[in-house]
């Protein structure tokens, strides 16, 4: 079975692998569909997906073919129900990159989705000796587009910022105010939100967006290799509301590795009627135990 349902406190989500099922479409493996007791409509577009494992990348591979710039969407993965609030989906060593990735989706009551990734690389397939991932969410159509996190550039105080990208690869991706990796790409690479840098930074691992009556928080395990990616319509165009479906994505940058060995990281989700940003990092503090920079 490439999908299964759960239901766990007020949440109900539907979590597959690359396998196409109705209307969800072939590629969109992850979170197919996630909703809320007090929300009418799923968090997600309906073909797409959310927390979906889209890119790997290195900067120096051709990444002009649809299977190497998808990769994760294009190669096998394997859906499997590790009980009533757990899912795993397992990808074995890409025929590019050559990584093997584990994800592990929990939930638990009354509104949270955790996810963990760990992925091993099985060769030296990345010729500049660092490793890029990339998740998309894709959001059916809010009538508020924008990701809020705690930030701002750089010399300046931290405080609330609001991210709402005017156009598709342009200034999209937000780094850590302490992150001084820098990646080289190809010039003859295609466009991608993970080559176009915005001048702002984040203090805190975590951005949050607003659905309806609902807000969807997204928090991390730490801000070494975090990466915040907006698009303002990534999920391309919702005929019925008029508007565009946005991209509330993130990326993962490990910047040395060794073969053989495992990474991970972990990341707690939030879909749950709006609550003050006071709340919002309270549940953060509570859950990483203390404000990490």
């Amino acid at each position: 079975m490439p999908h299964d349902t759960f239901r766990v406190g007020d949440l109900t989500a539907v979590i597959g692998d690359n396998e196409p099922s109705g209307e969800h479409r072939r590629g969109y493996n992850g979170v197919w569909s996630l909703r809320h007791a007090r929300c009418p409509r799923s968090l997600f577009v309906p073909t797409y997906a959310g927390l979906n494992l889209e890119h790997i990348f290195d900067g120096a591979t051709d990444d002009r073919r649809p299977e190497v710039f998808f990769e994760p969407r294009s190669a096998p993965m394997a859906f499997r129900r590790l009980g009533p609030d757990r899912a795993e989906l397992h990808q074995p060593a890409t025929p590019v990159f050559h990584l093997e990735s584990r994800t592990v989706f929990t939930l638990r009551p009354p509104h949270v989705l955790d996810m963990e990734f760990r992925f091993s690389p099985r060769q030296h397939a990345f010729q500049q000796g660092w490793i890029g991932l990339f998740w998309a969410s894709y959001i059916h159509a809010p009538e508020d587009k924008s990701v809020y996190f705690w930030g701002g550039t750089e010399g300046s105080s931290p405080s609330w910022q609001q991210l709402c990208t005017q156009f598709h690869n342009d200034q999209s991706t937000v780094v850590s105010r302490g992150d001084r990796t820098t990646l080289v790409f190809r010039p003859d690479n295609q466009p991608s939100l993970f080559r176009s840098l915005s001048r702002l930074r984040f203090d805190l691992p975590l951005f949050y967006g607003h659905f309806e009556e609902m807000v969807w928080i997204v928090m991390f395990d730490r801000a070494n290799g975090i990466r915040l990616t907006h698009s303002p319509s990534g999920g391309g165009f919702d005929a019925e509301r008029q508007t565009t479906n946005p991209a509330w994505d993130f990326q993962f940058i490990l910047p040395r590795y060794e073969v053989m060995q495992w990474y991970g990281f972990r990341v707690r989700t939030l879909f749950r009627p709006r609550c003050p940003r006071e709340e919002i990092l309270r549940a953060y503090r509570e859950w990483s135990g203390g404000v990490r920079a």
